[in-house]
């Protein structure tokens, strides 16, 4: 759990624009749904 709030923290982004928000959230979703489909392939 403790590696998971870790992983949380460094990916939390508080970025001024709104824009800088938005694409922030798209890589880590992007990146997350990667993992994700990665996982599934190997399983």
């Amino acid at each position: 759990m403790n590696e998971l709030l870790r992983l949380a923290r460094f990916i939390r982004c508080d970025p001024i624009a709104p824009r800088q928000a938005f694409a922030h959230r798209l890589r880590i979703g992007i990146a997350v749904a990667a993992l994700i489909l990665t996982l599934s392939l190997l399983g």
